[in-house]
């Protein structure tokens, strides 16, 4: 090669450079130097929407941040990438809602009425700790988060926003909060988007990310009733990813409705209209002392159905409030559901009997731990028949044991075994006596026993209610700060969950001298009177205090009933001759009887076979 030829390549580089460069610093010009704000205005004046002087200023205030490398092809996008972060506020009686203009969307969420457990604002989303952004394909891949939208329309319940692609398209944003609600409505739309998003794009995706702070006293109390709840449409129950869980993910195929990011007492709802496509959910726990005082972080990364046109709508609703029954109810979208009540025969007692006394008393009462009483009166009062007739077997298993005594000194050996519990039941045949008689009617009891455990813990009326020493009594109540972590109980003592072991100790030794004798019978005795109290401390010393509280008034009253019937009601002699009466009369064997002499004639046949 000749040195005009290389003279030739090197002035052919250098005019391809410049040229580069001059190309380059007009496009730069024209896009800083023609705001997108007077198009944006112009637009929203067309379309019937009000600009306040407010959010002109915040227009404004956007000034964009040169010399920054973009990876968008559109010059609208990529001012929009550069603009600065400005916010915009919705607010009402309930809640106070911050929005930002990155990703046009909630940046944070403020409960009134309502303080932490340490008096401070409640604050269920922070700043900057959550995402809720899109992504769709239009010509290149964008995700709404790295954006800053226009605010086309500013009131007292809406705010507008759009991102523009050009004068004509854009994705907008318009979020309405009405009056005395906690739901804020979101109207995701794109218009004029035709061109810029091929036909064969069906779907969008969504992604919604939260880290729920600490907001209650107890670490595991409030780890224990928080997780996500999703629910399918037409579908009257909900599912959740599972409680008392340190990390839980799913991946949901078919559609949902709503996805609730649920902490003990308060939720962040998202909800689709229509239904998203798919989901799939994560949750993971923070370790107790979080620097960032986090309690988890949720994520559930969902599809919208998508369909082609000019002006394409997705209705989309956000619920920032608390896990009040009847508050999330009013909703009718089956908010309520996320409620940790307990299955079907447990939250049916809760919800239709426990609640609708609780809210009842809660109207003419103001002191909820005279509501938990008044309460426990009213269900120990329903069951009181139950626990009569419990009694009453049990007194009728006592007045017969020497009768039992004398059929087991009769057979003593194990091949007669089946002589001696046919004649035993023979005997409780006579008498009228059944083996389960005082075990049914306490079995009976159970469902309540259980809907109160679930109960305590979430209903959210005795949040921060005070009783007594306790200051909150949907947590623990705290009389003895160790300084140190005893594992299993904590680092602290509950007097309430003390008096309910202590309480359960002496309700055993009361009843422990009903008890058979018998060396099987001793390690029941044992477990009764040591193991059960003590289980109960551990158990409850870090749970709610209104539910130790409870089951401490439980055992109190049942103390007296058991005092009462043996005092007044029970005369074991009288019980006794009235038995041995019955067992006088001629009866009928019964067809368990028939069947126990059979097979007992079959064992003492085939024992002759053998020999």
């Amino acid at each position: 090669m000749n040195k005009n030829s290389i003279l030739g390549f090197v002035l052919i580089g250098v005019i391809l450079i410049a040229f580069s460069w001059y190309n380059t610093k007009i496009t730069e010009e024209q896009i800083m130097t023609q705001p997108v704000t007077d198009t944006s205005l112009a637009v929203g004046a067309q379309s019937g929407g009000q600009v306040s002087a407010d959010t002109v200023a915040v227009e404004k205030a956007n000034e964009p941040i040169l010399n920054q490398d973009s990876p968008y092809k559109d010059s609208l996008l990529i001012k929009a990438s550069r603009l600065r972060e400005s916010f915009a506020t919705l607010e009402n009686d309930k809640v106070k809602l911050d929005f930002s203009n990155v990703g046009a969307q909630p940046y944070k969420a403020t409960i009134k009425n309502f303080t932490t457990h340490d008096k401070q604002e409640l604050v269920l989303l922070r700043e900057k700790s959550g995402n809720l952004s899109m992504r769709i394909y239009a010509g290149q891949e964008i995700h709404t988060d790295k954006f800053a939208f226009e605010l086309t329309e500013s009131g007292d319940t809406t705010l507008t926003y759009r991102l523009y692609l050009d004068s004509a398209s854009y994705i907008q944003y318009k979020y309405t909060l009405p009056a005395d609600s906690y739901m804020v409505s979101l109207d995701l739309s794109f218009k004029g988007m035709k061109n810029h998003i091929p036909r064969n794009v069906t779907s969008t995706d969504l992604l919604w990310r939260m880290d729920i702070p600490r907001l209650e006293k107890g670490y595991d109390n409030e780890k224990n009733y928080s997780t996500i709840v999703y629910k399918f449409p037409n579908v009257k129950s909900v599912e959740d990813l599972g409680l008392r869980k340190d990390t839980s993910d799913e991946e949901i195929r078919t559609k949902v409705e709503w996805v609730a990011f649920q902490q003990q007492f308060f939720s962040a709802i998202l909800v689709a209209d229509n239904s998203f496509s798919n989901a799939r959910m994560s949750y993971a726990f923070m370790q107790e002392g979080d620097a960032q005082n986090t309690l988890m972080r949720c994520e559930s990364f969902m599809q919208l159905p998508y369909t082609d046109g000019d002006d394409v709508s997705i209705p989309l609703s956000i619920y920032f409030g608390p896990n009040h029954f009847k508050t999330l109810k009013s909703y009718d979208k089956g908010f309520e559901k996320i409620v940790p009540l307990g299955g079907w025969l447990i939250g049916w007692i809760n919800r239709y009997v426990i609640i609708t006394v609780f809210d009842f008393l809660g109207k003419f009462i103001g002191n909820y731990g005279i509501i938990i009483l008044i309460l426990t009166i009213l269900i120990k009062l329903v069951i009181s028949p139950l626990t009569f007739k419990s009694y009453i077997s049990s007194a009728k298993m006592r007045v017969l044991k020497p009768e039992i005594d004398k059929i087991n000194a009769k057979y003593p050996k194990s091949e007669d075994a089946m002589k001696k519990q046919q004649e035993t039941m023979a005997l409780y045949s006579k008498t009228g006596v059944s083996m389960f008689g005082g075990c049914l009617p306490m079995l009976l009891q159970f469902p309540i026993l259980f809907a109160m455990f679930r109960f305590f813990p979430s209903s959210f009326e005795l949040r921060q209610e005070g009783f007594l020493w306790a200051k909150d009594l949907s947590t623990y109540d705290s009389i003895l700060d160790f300084g140190f972590t005893i594992p299993l109980f904590g680092d602290h003592l509950s007097l309430f969950a003390l008096l309910m072991a202590l309480s359960t100790f002496f309700y055993s030794r009361m009843n422990i001298d009903q008890m058979n004798s018998g060396p099987q019978m001793a390690g029941m005795k044992y477990m009764s009177l040591y193991f059960m109290p003590i289980f109960l401390l551990f158990l409850g010393n870090n749970f709610s205090s209104g539910l130790s509280y409870y089951y401490l008034l439980s055992n109190l009253i049942t103390m007296i009933q058991t005092w009462a019937i043996r005092k007044f009601f029970v005369d074991e002699e009288k019980i006794y001759a009235k038995l041995k009466e019955k067992a006088a009369q001629p009866k009928k064997k019964s067809k368990f009887q028939e069947r126990l002499d059979a097979a007992y004639k079959a064992q003492q046949q085939q024992m002759k076979s053998r020999k």
